[in-house]
Order: structure tokens, then C-alpha cells, then sequence
């Protein structure tokens, strides 16, 4: 699939683009590890991969990481996050250009709808709107949002009393927090019993697909655990970029925090490990589709000082692509 629309060449993704893809990430102003093919990737028996490269007659300007399942592509449903990655020197004017012909190539290859999955500014190099000023052009609709809690590590971290106390427990308890490489004893022990009783769920990762993506990806995947006597009582997984470190997993055993588990480790991370980060991403506590809250995780998430930043999902008609024609004046 390839086809020239206003001086762009959209094509699909292919293996051989693999070394420029990955040096095209690393360059953009609005990507992480997460869009490096190897991370994509590792899941990629689930998806039918759709991912677009962008090009004009000087090389390469966007990509956009993509799925499809039958008449819809998703920007992706295998990541946290997606949409339209470009280089910081893009203008405003040359980002509607190109959405424009993504919708137009997709309506041609009779791709109905294409969904994104916005990429929070916290993750940005940059201030990086020009997407979503595209998506509100082409009339696309707000399909989801949900709710991060963010701690801005820039500013004085002021705990609440209960997560201080929870702090001083911890000390007491005389916890020890060991940064491990090896993720088998928090998945076994922990997070995967945990998930079980009470979600009836595994996590997103295997423990074989955490591990591959720990070699992938050494400084960006971390783990660390908390014990008690040699016991480990709780654990966390972090996804570390260049801005954020964000919390993919957070478990801990049966003894409910009473040792002040989680409150202990994530001061300690907070004010320690990831002090010289911009932001501390706890993640969503929102279900179905983010139109629930779980009230209780908020609150937790909350009490340590994060404040909300929204995360939006839409739906765009690719052939809304007409939409974007008269706009630049």
C-alpha cells in the first residue's frame, strides 16, 4: 500500500524499515520507548500491524503506530498511548497536511474509522497540540478519557498524613527496597495471585514478555521490590522515559499494606530514585472505558501530592479528510 496525496508518500510499515524507524522515535518530540519496534513488537502474534510511515521528497516527517482489526485502525490498542510522531521542527500547517492525507490514504484503502489514542503532554519533549487540533478539524469524536494522577517532581512533594504514617511504618517495619533485575518472585508471589483473586485477570505482561522486554529495554523497565525479612511484601514495575516514570504495576501481599508497604516504597522512589525526573505518572484508576472511577485508588493517588492530567481516545470518519482542505488560509 503506498499512494502519494499533496506531496506526501503514505506506505505501511515494513521489516526493513525497522533501523530508521527506531532512529526516527528517538528523534521525535512526542514518542518513548514504547513506539521502538522491538517494544511494539513483542506482542505482535495479537495485533495486524498497520503502521504508517510518513515521507516527503527529503525523507521521513511522521509515522504513526498502528493496528487494524477489520475496517478500523487504532493508533494502538497494544500501548499505552499512540498517535501522530514527528520531529519538533514540524509547523502546525505541514501536521494538518499530513493528518489530512493519513485520512485520505486510509479512506482509499477503505479504512472507515481511525482511532487515537493521544500521547499525554507530560511525555512530550515539547508542547505537542497540533494533533489534536487536526482531530477537532475533522470533526473527530471524544470516545474516552480517563484520569492520571501526576506528581510534578519540579515542585516541593507534600504527602498527607496517612501516606506519612504509612511512611514511618515502613521505617519501623524496617523495610528494605532492592532494585531487581529478575522479575519471577513479584510476578509469582505477588501481582499474579493478586490479579487472581481479586480481578480474575493476569497481567498485560507475561512474565516471559517482561522479562524479554527488561533485555529490550534495561534502563526504561525497572522493578523494585520491598521485603520484610527476607520476605518480599510488595513490589512496583516502572516504565522509565525521558520525562516520566510511571508506574505500570503496583502490588503487594496479603498483609494490606498494614506495614506501610507502598507508602514507604513510593516516597522513597518519589524522592530518591526519580527526584531528577519531571513527573511521577501513578496512571489511571478509571474503568469501562473511563466512565467509572475507582474512588478509593484516586484517593490514594492523590494523597501523595498527584493532580490530574486527562488522557483522550477518539474516533475519527476517514472521510472527514475533506474537512481539512480550506482550512490554511
Amino acid at each position: 500500500m503506498s499512494h502519494t496525496v499533496q506531496q506526501y508518500l503514505i506506505r505501511k510499515y515494513t521489516s526493513a524499515d525497522y533501523s530508521i524507524w527506531n532512529d526516527f522515535i528517538n528523534q521525535a518530540k512526542n514518542a518513548t520507548f514504547l513506539f521502538h519496534r522491538d517494544f511494539m513488537e513483542y506482542h505482535q502474534d495479537r495485533f495486524e500491524d498497520y503502521s504508517l510511515i510518513v515521507e516527503d521528497e527529503k525523507g521521513w516527517v511522521a509515522v504513526l503506530p498502528a493496528n487494524r482489526v477489520g475496517e478500523e485502525v487504532f493508533s494502538h490498542q497494544g500501548l499505552t498511548y499512540g498517535g501522530l510522531v514527528f520531529k519538533g521542527d514540524l509547523k502546525l500547517e505541514k501536521v494538518l497536511l499530513i493528518f489530512k492525507s493519513i485520512l485520505q490514504q486510509l479512506h482509499v484503502s477503505e479504512i472507515k474509522t481511525l482511532h487515537i489514542k493521544e500521547l499525554p503532554f507530560i511525555y512530550c519533549d515539547n508542547f505537542s497540540d497540533e494533533l489534536k487540533y487536526a482531530l477537532f478539524l475533522a470533526e473527530a469524536k471524544l470516545s474516552r478519557r480517563d484520569t492520571l494522577a501526576v506528581i510534578d517532581l519540579s515542585k516541593e512533594i507534600k504527602l498527607a498524613s496517612g501516606r506519612m504514617e504509612g511512611v514511618k511504618r515502613g521505617i519501623k517495619n524496617e523495610l528494605i527496597i532492592k532494585e531487581e533485575n529478575d522479575f519471577t518472585t513479584f510476578w509469582n508471589l505477588v501481582l499474579i495471585p493478586n490479579l487472581i483473586n481479586k480481578h480474575q485477570a493476569n497481567p498485560v505482561h507475561s512474565l516471559e514478555e517482561i522479562t524479554a522486554l527488561k533485555h529490550k529495554f534495561p534502563s526504561n523497565i525497572r522493578q523494585f521490590n520491598v521485603y520484610k525479612e527476607n520476605e518480599i511484601v510488595g513490589g512496583t514495575t516502572i516504565f522509565e522515559s525521558k520525562k516520566v516514570a510511571h508506574t505500570q504495576y503496583i502490588s503487594v501481599t496479603s498483609s494490606k499494606n498494614e506495614y506501610g508497604t507502598l507508602d514507604f516504597m513510593y516516597h522513597y522512589l518519589m524522592t530518591e530514585v526519580f527526584k531528577d525526573k519531571a513527573f511521577f505518572d501513578f496512571g489511571i484508576s478509571n474503568e469501562e472505558q473511563g466512565r467509572k472511577l475507582n474512588g478509593g485508588l484516586s484517593f490514594w493517588k492523590e494523597s501523595f501530592g498527584a493532580k490530574i492530567v486527562t488522557q483522550d481516545f477518539y474516533e475519527v470518519d476517514t472521510a472527514n479528510f475533506t474537512k481539512l482542505e480550506q482550512v490554511i488560509k
